[in-house]
């Protein structure tokens, strides 16, 4: 079946977690993606466990869980970067693809001859991507940044957690590296971009890309609260800083979300707990005021909720259309009917582990549907492939790079 990137081909120098998801997408969309690993070690993810995949006996391999969600269909090439002849490859390699994706320290790649300026001269019209803390320039450009460190400095832990003055209250990051994923999202938009301006021009471009930006740009509505009052926003637990009622409410036997996005939901939540006092009581008659006497209407509403068990509050307002939930976790996600007829969790054979569970890309495409047919690769598993199908390299050749200690 034709897929939408299957015209693309994607040079992946990054490792961990922003590139390689960027890299990820793009393989799901059908693009060639050609993963470049250090010889002997690879991806420093393929270590990050347990858990480890284990193989078609039941015996733990080398690699990873963690690898495995952020490198499904690429091929993995062996390079050692530091070798005359790993560079030269990578060169080769660059002058043959649209997209190279890497997230070296700034000027990291420079000092081998594989910086933008430098493949930029091999091919015009290379799309190159890299991946930072901190971005190419500015003050910060030569620091390291990781997830956590940048959704402290990017204010995402300044609005998560309970409030201080509570029990359990401080700052909290995020359950998953939100910031390395929204950064490889940014970073596939940035491409597809580039992508379509060398469509335009013949001409490709260096795309910058830092997690501490796209982390600042992704705080949304609490960005452009502080921007609009000069009041910096805080941590307020599960509450929303702009709608009420929209949190967390602990019902007689579990918690339940309860998420009123406007007056008609909050009034039909009032008819179902048998209060609709509180939808005509001017304190509470409009999100506006309801905001503004959170404190007042917060503690009424805990009382209501904790008086019937989850079941009630989950068939009643779904009954009237009120947006109402569980809190899942996550062996709960993948038992959900609604979640497995969406297929949300797939399988794809590999040649160690067999058929491993893979976590579908959410992108339903109607005429080209994602295939999942391309397991995340084993370490150095195509370089012979590649360097013969895409550098025409020969067998000789092949051993000669090899017995370098360049691949």
């Amino acid at each position: 079946m034709t897929q939408p990137l299957d015209h693309i081909r994607v040079l992946d120098m990054s490792r961990i977690l922003a590139g390689p998801w960027c890299g990820q997408t793009f393989a799901d969309l059908g693009a060639e993606v050609i993963k470049i690993e250090r010889p002997g070690v690879g991806d420093d993810t393929r270590g990050w466990g347990p858990p480890f995949m284990k193989d078609k006996d039941g015996v733990e391999t080398e690699d990873a869980a963690y690898f495995l969600a952020a490198n499904r269909g690429k091929k993995s090439v062996t390079v050692d970067i530091t070798k005359p002849g790993g560079q030269d490859l990578i060169r080769r390699l660059a002058s043959e693809c649209d997209v190279l994706l890497e997230n070296y320290k700034v000027g990291g790649l420079k000092k081998y001859g594989l910086d933008y300026d430098s493949l930029s001269k091999v091919n015009p019209r290379l799309v190159y991507c890299s991946i930072t803390g901190f971005g190419q320039t500015g003050p910060y450009s030569p620091r390291a940044g990781y997830d956590f460190l940048i959704q402290a400095m990017g204010g995402l832990m300044s609005v998560t957690g309970e409030k201080e003055d509570m029990p359990g209250g401080g700052p909290q990051k995020i359950g998953v590296a939100l910031s390395d994923i929204l950064t490889g999202l940014y970073t596939t938009i940035g491409a597809l971009s580039a992508l379509a301006y060398r469509d335009k021009t013949g001409r490709g471009q260096h795309v910058d890309m830092a997690l501490l930006d796209v982390t600042i740009a992704s705080t949304a509505n609490q960005a452009m609260n502080y921007l609009v009052t000069g009041k910096a926003p805080t941590m307020m637990g599960n509450a929303h800083p702009n709608i009420v009622p929209y949190e967390a409410y602990k019902a007689a036997d579990h918690y339940i979300i309860l998420a009123t996005g406007n007056d008609g939901q909050y009034q039909r939540f009032c008819d179902v707990a048998g209060r609709p006092d509180l939808a005509t009581d001017e304190r509470f008659a409009t999100n506006r005021n309801r905001v503004g006497n959170r404190d007042v209407l917060g503690p009424i509403l805990n009382e209501i909720i904790a008086a019937k068990p989850r079941s009630f509050w989950l068939e009643e307002l779904e009954k009237v259309g009120v947006p109402c939930g569980p809190i899942n976790n996550l062996e709960q996600v993948f038992d959900d009917v609604h979640v497995q007829a969406r297929g949300a969790r797939q399988e794809v054979e590999h040649p160690v582990g067999g058929a491993i569970p893979t976590v579908a890309n959410p992108i339903r495409l109607s005429e080209s549907p994602i295939e999942y047919d391309r397991p995340p690769p084993v370490l150095g598993q195509h370089t012979d492939d590649v360097l013969s199908d895409v550098l025409s390299l020969d067998p000789a050749e092949i051993a000669a790079l090899r017995d370098k200690g360049a691949i």
